[in-house]
């Protein structure tokens, strides 16, 4: 295959070394290029891809992270080093709340760690690096423009996600790095966003918080030790204080149940739904993986109720193949 990087960020976006009080090139050597296949019969294939390609940081001896999309139902994963070495991964596990994910390096990456710093200690307007794999010509000299709520369509929410113009063209498990040289945050999306009047590419970054209390677990069991959310299998989108469903995944809840793309969701166990923040809040206030969803939906001019039983999604995953 083609290599990961042999792209470059236009030279004006570019971090220059002399500009940070911490060793750049040191700190940026810790990001590696991430390359995984999935087989075609995967869940996430449909969506995802059966091949994908991303970046990762070196966060402990042999332990990648990433984000979770990359490596859901992995058979094979590669690391791609800065001098050109190619290692063999694993794909440890992921976290469906956060977004995370965990790659264990099989081999000896031979490169220093990032250390750990604290996303909570960031301010709006702190001055950032978006690592991706390939050192300072493939990352974005950027800064952080807003920390606030962000619901992804999948059935997915962070309260406070970090966001950082401008933004890296491969944001996928890139690096978001701090004044202080240490990791902050793993690149998860490019969104648009207006301001002053103008169009301009944002990344959304998770920040670096979310990874300590579940790091062991993921480690350990390839998921957090807890009770998994329910999940109801529906891609949706907020329209106008309505929660539109988008798309429907196969073999999931809303499948069974029939629901369409274009239907409403006007309201969850008896309390009526603007907002799609909202709804899922309701939705994992039930209980956990299993629990019965009652909703109220809006179809084609007719206004119905329907139970869906939620599952656990991971149980339609492939499992990490075993080492």
């Amino acid at each position: 295959m083609p290599s990961l990087t042999e792209w470059k960020v236009p030279s004006a976006f570019q971090p220059r070394a002399g500009d940070y009080g911490f060793d750049l090139d040191k700190a940026l050597s810790s990001v590696v290029g991430l390359h995984s296949i999935i087989p075609p019969g995967a869940f996430s294939a449909e969506t995802l891809g059966t091949e994908r390609a991303g970046n990762g940081v070196l966060i402990d001896d042999g332990l990648v992270l990433t984000i979770g999309y990359l490596i859901t139902e992995a058979e094979s994963v590669w690391l791609h080093l800065g001098d050109g070495r190619v290692v063999e991964g694993h794909a440890l596990g992921f976290d469906f709340e956060s977004g995370f994910g965990l790659v264990q390096a099989l081999g000896r990456p031979g490169i220093e760690p990032l250390p750990l710093g604290s996303s909570a200690a960031t301010k709006v307007g702190d001055r950032v690096v978006i690592g991706g794999a390939g050192g300072r010509t493939r990352s974005v000299a950027s800064h952080i423009v807003a920390k606030q709520e962000f619901a992804g369509y999948w059935e997915y929410l962070l309260d406070e996600a970090i966001f950082t113009h401008p933004a890296h063209p491969n944001w996928g498990g890139t690096g978001m790095i701090s004044a202080k040289g240490e990791l902050i945050g793993i690149g998860s999306l490019q969104l648009e966003r207006v301001r002053d009047n103008k169009s301009e590419h944002v990344n959304m970054i998770v920040p670096i918080d979310l990874l300590k209390p579940v790091l062991d677990d993921l480690q350990k069991f390839g998921r957090v030790n807890r009770p998994a959310r329910p999940w109801l299998g529906m891609y949706t989108t907020e329209i106008d204080n309505r929660v539109v469903i988008v798309g429907v995944a196969g073999r999931g809840p809303a499948a069974r149940a029939e629901l369409k793309t274009g239907d409403v969701i006007l309201g969850i166990d008896g309390e009526k739904i603007t907002g799609q923040n909202q709804f899922y809040r309701k939705l994992w206030s039930l209980g956990p993986a299993g629990v019965d969803v009652p909703l109220t939906v809006h179809h084609e001019g007719v206004t119905f109720d329907v139970t869906l039983g939620s599952t656990d999604r991971a149980k339609l995953l492939k499992a990490p193949r075993l080492h």
